[in-house]
């Protein structure tokens, strides 16, 4: 082998060494999206309890959580608490929905999981996965926050739990529905 072909393989095998390093210590979760700052696409599907229409239309001028999920999904389970508590933080206020996205399922699981883990807000069914496409889902659980101009202004891939769930409350949602309140930093 020529110096040249030494070289070049060497120079190949510490990108690859580098790359591997950086996704080695790199967070997991985080999965950056073209997607922020832009109109979140429009979407319809029925609820998975009562099978009625829902669109994201029918919530303009709010700030709209969407929680992608499934039954067979384990960081879902792990979630499913705090999300309902988040919900109920928001609940009441005027200008905040919040919407489960049912994800590759089937039918009678997706509702056998919220009968057994409870639910307080409505889910749509992702029927052929394009929901999920157009929001560049990559897996569940997936977390995206809409304000109320509809453009999508966070993302988050993995169980909202912990500091994830501050920083969500504190840092996204609290300042979306009150632009003139100062922010809590941590």
């Amino acid at each position: 082998m020529s110096k040249g072909w030494q070289l070049t393989l060497v120079i190949v095998l510490l990108a690859l060494f580098a790359l591997f390093y950086k996704g080695l210590w790199g967070d997991p979760h985080h999965i950056p999206t073209v997607l922020i700052g832009t109109q979140a696409p429009n979407f319809q599907g029925p609820d998975v309890e009562t099978g009625q229409t829902i669109s994201l239309d029918q919530f303009k001028g709010k700030v709209v959580l969407l929680n992608f999920w499934a039954s067979w999904c384990y960081e879902c389970k792990v979630e499913h608490e705090d999300i309902l508590r988040l919900h109920q933080t928001f609940k009441d206020h005027p200008e905040f929905v919040m919407l489960g996205v049912n994800y590759q399922d089937k039918l009678p699981d997706a509702q056998k999981y919220l009968k057994d883990f409870g639910t307080t807000f409505s889910h749509v069914r992702d029927l052929k996965g394009q929901l999920a496409i157009d929001f560049g889902v990559y897996g569940v659980p997936e977390t995206f926050v809409i304000d109320q101009e509809g453009i999508i202004r966070y993302k988050w891939v993995g169980p909202i739990v912990g500091e994830v769930y501050t920083n969500l409350t504190q840092k996204v949602i609290t300042p979306l529905l009150n632009p003139q309140s100062p922010t809590t930093t941590s």
